[in-house]
């Protein structure tokens, strides 16, 4: 295959999502002409979520993809340069940075906004696995359609397992939340919310230790769950488990190069979003396990477009 010619610019984002639309944007509108580089699903976690009622803006509830592909389009249009590739390795030591992707093409970049967001985190058991797909998902907005009067469980504590949970009252007849404390983590208003859902049982104190269902055709009928206080195990009849217990950011790419937290979320400056290389930013849940929201991370995409602005401008 003939090489591509190495693309150079002058921002180079990776990742789309809010954080990386709107830095682009920002980027765009500044003359700056940046490249976006997106994998084959573009938009990030928002293209999972259906309803979206806290985007400022909207008084109708809007669709999570919709946004996205309207943040890429405004994107497109104010002179962003989008190019589907995955970005496969990075050499932030080099100046102009580089960026190669499984294409093959080659980028060179005077700075980097690295908004590459989370994915879900599972429970790593291999009938979990197995079953993923066919009764076990990561996403109720994805899949609670699916459970249309089916029984339920929900694994997590936080504000996300709370969400799904009460998401999937819409379609299940019965959510059983599963949570291996004896308290919750979600806040408080949304904790009222899931006690006075007469659909939603909560198992404290409980742990999953095997996804039970059958194999031909696959499809899951139960849980085997523990009581982590008692050590008694007890086995719930389900048509569906989902698992809501966090995020891990998307920064393999970055190892050793950008300082990271244990958890390997990228480190900025306080009231930035530089990381420890100048002109390398991050933006979004790549580097914001707090707050997690659509708005923040545009917010920080904005953020990083002005920042990465000034740092040329100096440089």
């Amino acid at each position: 295959m003939s090489q591509n010619p190495t693309k150079h610019t002058k921002v180079l984002i990776i990742g789309s999502g809010p954080a990386g639309y709107t830095a682009a944007v920002y980027a765009a509108r500044a003359m700056l002409n940046p490249i976006l580089v997106h994998g084959s699903e573009p938009g990030g976690q928002l293209t999972t979520t259906t309803d979206v009622e806290n985007f400022p803006g909207f008084a109708e509830v809007i669709q999570g993809p919709w946004l996205m592909e309207q943040m890429k389009e405004q994107a497109k249009a104010v002179g962003t340069d989008m190019i589907e590739d995955h970005i496969s390795n990075v050499n932030l030591k080099t100046s102009p940075f580089e960026a190669t992707g499984d294409s093959g093409q080659k980028y060179t970049a005077d700075s980097i906004i690295i908004s590459t967001g989370a994915q879900a985190r599972w429970l790593n058991l291999e009938s979990e696995q197995e079953f993923r797909g066919f009764g076990v998902s990561a996403c109720a907005t994805c899949d609670g359609f699916f459970f249309k009067n089916k029984e339920v469980a929900v694994v997590g504590g936080g504000n996300a397992a709370v969400e799904e949970a009460m998401f999937l009252t819409k379609f299940a007849s019965k959510v059983k939340l599963i949570h291996r404390r004896d308290s919750l983590r979600a806040e408080k208003m949304l904790q009222k919310k899931l006690m006075e859902n007469k659909k939603i049982e909560i198992i404290w104190d409980s742990v999953v230790e095997d996804v039970l269902g059958d194999k031909d055709p696959k499809n899951v009928n139960g849980i085997k769950i523990k009581n982590v206080k008692t050590n008694k195990t007890q086995e719930l009849k389900l048509d569906g488990v989902f698992i809501a217990i966090g995020h891990d950011p998307a920064t393999q790419l970055f190892k050793d190069q950008l300082e990271m937290d244990k958890e390997g979320y990228l480190i900025t400056k306080a009231d930035s979003t530089e990381t420890n290389i100048p002109g390398v930013f991050a933006a979004g849940d790549v580097k914001d396990k707090i707050f997690r929201q659509a708005v923040t991370a545009a917010g920080m995409g904005c953020m990083a477009a002005l920042e990465a602005e000034k740092h040329l401008s100096h440089n």
